[in-house]
């Protein structure tokens, strides 16, 4: 009998479910765009290319109506647009009135994360959508219904629940559910820890798509958050959040109404992930903690990058380095960045199923500004934490001896005539073999410091002084040549502070390929892959003087200066020789006189 029981329940249990989606076939409307006056409906909705429907949610009034105080409840529990239309070209777009020019509620496009749910303040509520061009049959389903401060439904479920475990139920459990339930509980445990939320029994209405009554589960603090899945039918899954917060949204529609669900939550303390990424121009490094990988239940051969064959340099810690161009890595042109990023996936080797949960560990390094911006995602079960970190361009710039540019020069100070051709390169060390490097601005100053006065070479790709050319552009290379000068006014050093632009060599439209830009066209700083580099000092050869302790500043005395001190020079050595020669002739003359004969002295004589 027992079974027999079972049988007629489920068979009864089925013909509901036809019954409804009959009911709401006959009920809905799926023309393009209507005028709905019932107390709730459904509407299931398809679209061709270029639609532009609307649709009018608004409750008749009379004069004895008790109900003046409602609002409208709108919820999109499925959606699919055409996967390649952006969210400005195809879209729905709900309003807080009886039309289009009342203020706009929200949009509901590709990009929507969640269960789209709008109330509106009033008793009216207007939906447009708006469809591309692409050839794509998208498909709609929308109910809604009205709601006033008094409903059962609002004031009976949901709430906050706090604490290290806990559990909720679905109003009236294990009874029937009330038909337009819409209940949110917010659940938050303690910091530094994650949720576990276990479903005992959902007992909700059958379909595919969970269009009529359904759970919502969001990895976040609110229904804005991410959407982990949305749940009907009878199942009783598991789910995990990403950190101590989550959210449980319940709605179901006016038929059909079955058990519900049971549920409980247990919070689970965080283990310190203990990775790192480290970025330079040449390699990636990841290390990832023994311990960490242990919590997860993997180990080093349970980890692969993009391309498999490239594996762990160390075990304890699980460490990979790897070039910029090897193991798979993805370089990226975006937002006037150059990225570079690979994944670490997670799986256990040799067996038919697990349990263990999915990981995808995606390290990025972002070339911007002088320095690098390093990302790592940690990936579990469809949910990321991300750290970051800073590194910087490996830049120099030298001197070199001619323009084959095979020889440096490694003096310092170099000295140079006035008006000789000096030869600079800045090179980038990278093993991305398919980056150049572009001089944008440089500027001369009398000290490291980039203090006044300043002299443009080059600013912007525009030339400012008339010796200055540059190379053609080649790979890691910026080259330029300029005659040497000297500053005025006795300033003691000449620095060259110069700006570089790190360009993909594969992208024809790049700033590097467009030379001389001026400021007020594109400022330089909204360009993130710019460097800096410094090179000094120089010195005139008519300068050269012993110097008794290192210095690396550039002494450049001006002509007049070495005029006068020469003139000074000779003066003070005339003079030395006169005195000289005054001092020997007395000398003498005293000597002279000591030696006559018979005499020392003689007495004065007094009178």
């Amino acid at each position: 009998m027992e079974a027999i029981r079972k049988y007629v329940f489920l068979a009864l249990f089925f013909a509901w479910t036809f019954a409804e989606n009959k009911v709401i076939k006959i009920q809905g409307d799926s023309k393009c765009g209507s005028r709905q006056v019932k107390s709730y409906g459904a509407l299931p909705i398809s679209a061709n290319a270029n639609e532009n429907c609307i649709w009018q949610i608004e409750r008749e009034m009379n004069a004895t109506d008790s109900k003046a105080n409602e609002t409208v409840r709108l919820i999109f529990s499925y959606f699919k647009f055409d996967p390649s239309s952006s969210c400005e070209r195809e879209n729905i777009e709900v309003y807080d009135g009886p039309s289009t020019t009342a203020p706009l509620l929200g949009r509901v496009c590709n990009r929507h994360e969640s269960v789209p749910v709008f109330h509106s303040t009033s008793r009216t509520l207007t939906f447009r959508l708006s469809t591309d061009s692409t050839d794509f049959e998208r498909n709609i389903f929308a109910f809604y219904y009205f709601i006033s401060p008094e409903s059962s439904a609002i004031k009976d479920c949901g709430g906050y629940l706090t604490g290290l475990d806990g559990s909720f139920t679905s109003p009236n459990y294990p009874k029937p559910h009330p038909e337009f339930a819409y209940c949110i509980w917010h659940i938050e445990t303690e910091p530094n820890s994650r949720i576990n939320l276990t479903f005992s029994e959902v007992f909700l209405e059958i379909d595919a798509e969970c269009r009529f009554d359904f759970l919502a589960i969001y990895d976040g603090a609110t229904t804005d958050s991410g959407l982990i899945q949305q749940v009907c039918g009878r199942v009783a899954p598991t789910f995990q959040s990403s950190s101590n917060v989550m959210t449980v949204m319940l709605s179901t529609d006016y038929a059909n109404s079955y058990r519900g669900f049971s549920a409980h939550y247990t919070s689970i303390p965080i283990p310190e992930p203990n990775t790192s990424l480290t970025c330079s121009s040449n390699t990636m490094t990841v290390i990832l903690s023994k311990p960490y990988l242990d919590s997860l239940g993997y180990s080093a051969d349970d980890l692969a990058l993009n391309d498999p064959a490239c594996r762990p340099i160390a075990l304890n810690p699980v460490t990979f380095s790897f070039s910029l161009n090897h193991c798979g890595t993805l370089k990226m042109n975006e937002d006037h960045s150059i990225s570079y990023s690979n994944t670490i996936t997670a799986s256990p080797n040799g067996v038919v199923i697990t349990r263990q949960k999915h990981v995808e560990i995606t390290v990025k390094c972002i070339m911007e500004n002088n320095s690098t911006v390093e990302i790592l995602y940690v990936t579990e079960s469809e949910h990321d934490v991300n750290t970051s970190a800073l590194g910087r361009y490996d830049l120099n710039m030298s001197f070199y001896e001619s323009d084959f540019f095979t020889t440096p020069v490694l003096d310092s100070p170099y000295y140079v005539d006035l008006n000789q051709t000096l030869y600079v390169q800045v090179s980038l060390h990278s093993s991305d073999p398919n980056l150049i490097v572009f001089v944008d601005t440089c500027t001369a100053s009398p000290s490291p410091d980039y203090e006044s006065p300043k002299y443009d070479l080059v600013r912007s790709g525009c030339t400012k002084d008339s010796t200055y050319a540059a190379y053609p552009l080649l790979e890691h290379y910026g080259r330029f040549r300029f005659n040497s000068f000297k500053f005025l006014r006795s300033y003691p050093s000449v620095y060259l502070h110069c700006e570089v632009l790190i360009c993909d060599s594969n992208n024809p439209n790049s700033r590097c390929t467009k030379g001389c830009i001026s400021r007020h066209k594109r400022d330089i700083s909204s360009y993130k892959w710019k460097g800096e580099a410094m090179v000094g000092p120089l010195r005139l050869k008519r300068d050269r003087s012993p110097i008794g302790r290192s210095d690396s500043s550039i002494l450049v005395y001006p002509e007049g200066n070495q005029k006068t001190q020469s003139k000074s020079m000779y003066i003070f050595t005339v003079a030395v020789l006169a005195m000289n020669a005054v001092l020997l002739a007395g000398l003498a003359a005293k000597h002279l006189i000591s030696r006559e004969p018979g005499y020392r002295y003689r007495k004065l004589q007094s009178y």
